[in-house]
């Protein structure tokens, strides 16, 4: 009795293990309308999303004003102050429940723009040159792009 038990106990642990990499993968999608993958969200984790990349969008703004400027030496610290806010330390706080419905080529391109958001405030303070940061948002901004071609929010019923 007891070796079945176990071997009930593996078996149900392992189909476990399968469903929760199923779901780090592939996340909790349907395919699009407009043929993009629409990741399922309830509607306050689809505003927390939102709200993040909004906040994403205001540093990149904030370092292309800051480039742009006249007085770029003076305004180096305001231009690495915006892109560090949209670093790693901006993805600390996920929800782990949210994190499990984002697929994974998604959480890929969201973590390695934070993390490039941290390079690029630690280029700013070197001080790289205006088209050097340039070049490196650019590459970013790419992938926002990539990304927003991809996947699309929609709400879980």
């Amino acid at each position: 009795m007891k070796t079945r038990l176990c071997i009930v106990a593996v078996v149900l642990w392992v189909v476990t293990l399968i469903g929760a990499g199923w779901f780090f993968v592939n996340g909790w999608t349907a395919k699009g309308i407009d043929g993009r993958m629409e990741i399922l969200l309830a509607p306050n984790e689809r505003d927390l999303i939102l709200g993040e990349m909004r906040q994403l969008l205001k540093a990149v703004h904030g370092v292309v004003t800051g480039v742009a400027g006249q007085d770029q030496p003076a305004d180096r610290q305001r231009i690495e102050q915006a892109a560090r806010a949209a670093g790693m330390g901006m993805a600390v706080d996920v929800n782990p429940a949210i994190m499990v419905k984002l697929p994974l080529p998604f959480k890929q391109m969201g973590m390695s723009i934070h993390k490039d958001m941290d390079a690029l405030a630690d280029a700013i303070a070197q001080k790289e040159t205006s088209q050097q940061i340039l070049q490196r948002l650019s590459s970013m901004t790419a992938r926002c792009t990539t990304c927003h071609d991809l996947y699309r929010f929609g709400v879980d019923k």
